[in-house]
């Protein structure tokens, strides 16, 4: 058995039996939980996403959830949403849906409880699920198996994942790119680059919160022109992913590989929603109450999703032959934007595809580095680390796709199960900060928060 074939064995079982009805389920109870809250509270997500600072620690609330929108946003919701479209059929689209709405209420949970048991360092704040792993459900030991699998999920899942993509990106350019040099030259460009940004580390806020805006606007621009464009063959796209979406044998039929599998898989893997990642970017928010920066995170899901993702599927449903064309990933969305705005398209989805990606290895970083900072704060393991992880955005570029692929799929399984596991366990903490927030919304209030207002007396900022 090779490597390869190892790796999906291993993808196949574990996201079948045991991710897909843990994500679900947990989903639909926190929805039930929250009284949809992600659907509710729309207006006041909006508002809490741009609300300002109100004193100069932390980051802004709109800069980390740019920070969470740059780890979400990246190669995934292109060359994921086109494989699983490919793999898995039409169909694939509203599962990915589905579960943005769903995953969204799982997301304002593990962010609010991120913001009640984050920790003050200096001006500035670091939490996240191996923060309250520990503080809340006492087991540190928890919490560091957390820590690990998140490290090894986006310091080298994903940053290797993201590395491939911007290679298979030029596969259009270079005939045979798998044999020739250009993955090295771009290995070697990626690994300098991203170990700057690595050392640098002020600067990751400030990048993402100017770059992310730029590159998704750029992106549903184009889809938008499609859109209008093909406008009156819309409704019969969107029957088409209906219907698929619908079919038993799409569902069930060689289940791992099935348009709801495929659709949950990949719309995991871009939202990131309940697997613990975003948290720890909305720990470092300066809100007055925590309920605020949970919402936030909600707009996050959707601008991933919602925006980000359909774009990229009426991008291939609304051009060419998708189902024959022989392509997937990358190299199908290159050709479907070059149907409609012509060759510059090719180009266009090129440059977008670099900037996703390099964002999104600037946002995995920050999460690696925070949990990094959890384990050990010895200086000499944290430069070893970012050494680590440049070195494994180089060898990210000469993956294959397959191996490329399971080993992103397997590192955030396991991450994620823990964390699932975890806020099913302290959800009713962010249930109880939620009905603070309200109340106080009700009252005419601008919500701020104390632990003593739902029972706590274990935090560290909400004295």
């Amino acid at each position: 058995m090779t490597l390869s074939e190892m790796l999906t064995n291993i993808d196949d079982v574990l996201y079948t039996w045991l991710l897909i009805y843990l994500l679900a389920g947990s989903g639909i109870y926190f929805s039930i939980r929250t009284r949809f809250v992600q659907i509710r509270r729309f207006r006041d997500a909006l508002r809490c996403m741009l609300e300002k600072k109100s004193s100069d620690k932390g980051v802004s609330s709109f800069q980390a959830l740019m920070i969470a929108t740059a780890s979400r946003v990246g190669t995934g919701n292109m060359a994921g949403v086109a494989t699983a479209i490919i793999a898995g059929g039409p169909g694939a689209a509203f599962w990915m849906w589905l579960m943005a709405v769903l995953g969204s209420a799982s997301a304002f949970v593990e962010s609010t409880l991120a913001q009640i048991y984050k920790k003050k360092e200096g001006d500035s704040f670091k939490g996240g699920p191996a923060y309250y792993i520990e503080r809340a459900l006492h087991a540190r030991w928890l919490g560091v198996i957390f820590a690990i699998s998140l490290i090894a999920t986006f310091a080298f899942g994903f940053n290797g994942l993201q590395a491939y993509n911007i290679v298979s990106a030029f596969a259009i350019y270079v005939e045979h790119i798998d044999t020739s040099i250009v993955p090295t030259i771009i290995g070697i460009i990626l690994g300098l680059a991203s170990l700057f940004i690595f050392f640098a580390g002020d600067v990751i806020g400030k990048i993402s919160s100017v770059l992310v805006p730029i590159m998704a606007g750029l992106y549903i621009v184009i889809g938008l022109f499609v859109i209008i464009t093909n406008i009156t063959r819309m409704p019969g796209i969107l029957m088409i992913i209906l219907k698929d979406a619908l079919n038993f044998r799409a569902i069930f039929g060689g289940f791992t590989g099935s348009c709801m599998v495929l659709g949950i898989k990949r719309g995991l893997f871009s939202n990131e929603a309940g697997m613990g990642s975003a948290p720890n970017a909305s720990a470092s928010a300066e809100v007055s109450h925590p309920a605020k920066q949970g919402l936030a995170q909600i707009i996050s899901v959707y601008i991933d999703t919602l925006l980000i993702c359909s774009t990229t599927v009426f991008l291939i449903l609304l051009t060419g032959d998708w189902g024959g064309s022989g392509l997937s990933g990358i190299p199908l969305l290159q050709v479907c934007v070059a149907e409609v705005i012509g060759p510059v398209g090719i180009h266009f989805v090129t440059l977008i595809v670099c900037l996703f990606a390099f964002t999104s290895i600037i946002g995995n970083y920050f999460y690696a580095e925070a949990n990094i900072l959890f384990i050990t704060r010895d200086k000499r393991v944290m430069t070893i680390f970012r050494i680590a992880a440049a070195l494994m955005v180089f060898i990210g570029a000469g993956n294959s796709m397959d191996v490329a692929w399971s080993l992103a799929d397997i590192t955030m399984g396991l991450e994620a199960v823990v964390n699932i596991i975890a806020i099913l366990l302290l959800g009713r903490i962010a249930f109880r900060a939620l009905d603070d927030y309200e109340k106080q919304k009700a009252a005419g209030l601008d919500p701020v928060f104390h632990e003593a207002n739902i029972g706590l007396t274990d935090t560290d900022v909400w004295k």
